[in-house]
């Protein structure tokens, strides 16, 4: 008898463990998915601001009722100070990071837009380091693995940055120039003023595209570490999500006030609504998944 229980719990345990790895292994093909898809839709001409905007709107709006209804009563009281950390929460997880990553990805390609997220766990342990939240003892093989991988990790990706290598299957120099040279309404005046500033330093289109990825996972990191240590005094992890959207969207009208010229900007088509709603639903899910 005891020895069926013992094994029932095993295949239990198995069966668990089958459906944690292959949700995982799902969702990682949903993210790569949402890289090709909004791709697509910047080439095509989405405003990057605009597809944050209704993107980030969307997920709000969804958040926002669940939050209140399912965290009604163990919702903590709002300070001033929380507050703050809301704004700060939106500023780097839902505005920066997600601005920066279409930036970036509008001037390379969705394979480069992948690669530089591992980046993410490295720059979130730099910044937990600073705060006091992480440790690191040089005494210990496990201080030095944490520090050569943090260094191996880093110089990959100044490496990115700095150099980009013939493609081997598919394409040529003249395909990969088009691919960092997004066409459409919007794009120039969304990110123009961001590259000018950078262009006289030597890097090309594509480079500084690598550059606001890697900014992406510097912002996706700073949220990480700010979260961990604002959800110990405010324990409401969709609250704390809404309140984010919250403010990220708020940053994306003011934003959007000063640098969408053009009113045809805000029209989609089914398309690009499409687009918005599959991006809208993954970024939800992985800003989400971080709070819990």
């Amino acid at each position: 008898m005891a020895e069926g229980l013992e094994s029932t719990g095993v295949v239990s345990v198995r069966g668990r463990s089958w459906k944690a790895h292959m949700g995982m292994t799902l969702s990682q093909a949903f993210y790569g998915g949402y890289h090709v898809i909004t791709k697509v839709a910047l080439n095509v001409g989405v405003n990057q601001l605009v597809f944050c905007f209704y993107r980030d709107l969307l997920a709000f709006t969804i958040l926002a009722p669940l939050a209140f209804f399912l965290e009604r009563r163990s919702r903590p009281p709002l300070t001033k100070k929380l507050l703050m950390s809301f704004f700060i929460l939106g500023l780097t997880g839902v505005f920066g990071n997600q601005l920066l990553f279409l930036i970036g990805l509008s001037y390379t390609n969705p394979t480069y837009a992948a690669a530089v997220q591992p980046t993410i766990p490295v720059f979130t342990f730099l910044f937990t380091l600073m705060m006091g939240i992480e440790k690191l003892n040089l005494l210990r093989y496990e201080g030095w693995a944490k520090a050569g991988g943090t260094l191996i990790c880093v110089s990959g990706a100044i490496f990115m940055v700095f150099y980009r290598g013939p493609a081997v299957i598919g394409g040529n120099e003249m395909d990969q120039v088009a691919q960092i040279k997004p066409s459409g309404r919007g794009q120039a005046e969304t990110s123009a003023w961001l590259f000018n500033s950078y262009l006289d330093i030597g890097l090309d289109n594509f480079q500084l595209g690598v550059v606001f990825l890697i900014g992406n996972c510097i912002c996706m990191a700073a949220y990480l570490a700010l979260q961990a240590r604002l959800l110990k005094k405010y324990p409401a992890n969709l609250s704390v999500t809404a309140y984010s959207f919250s403010f990220g969207v708020a940053l994306l009208v003011i934003a959007s006030f000063f640098m969408v010229n053009d009113s045809t900007d805000w029209i989609l088509t089914q398309s690009e609504i499409l687009a918005v709603a599959y991006a809208s639903k993954i970024k939800r899910r992985k800003i989400r998944s971080s709070s819990s």
